[in-house]
C-alpha cells in the first residue's frame, strides 16, 4: 500500500507527514518540507517485462 504524505503548517514551519506515522523534520521552506515527502515516498515504478 503506498504511503499518503501531506505538508501540514504550524505557523511558519511546514512539516511533511505520512499516514505511516513518519514525520520530517520543521522547514520554514514549505518547497524544502515537500522535497522531504518525495524522499520518503518516491513514486511508484512499474517492473518492466510484465
Amino acid at each position: 500500500m503506498p504511503h499518503q504524505t501531506t505538508i501540514t503548517e504550524r505557523g511558519s514551519f511546514a512539516i511533511a507527514r505520512c499516514s505511516c506515522g513518519w514525520t520530517g523534520p520543521a522547514r520554514r521552506s514549505r518547497d524544502r518540507a515537500r522535497t522531504d515527502a518525495q524522499t520518503h515516498n518516491p513514486p511508484l515504478t512499474v517492473p518492466s517485462g510484465t
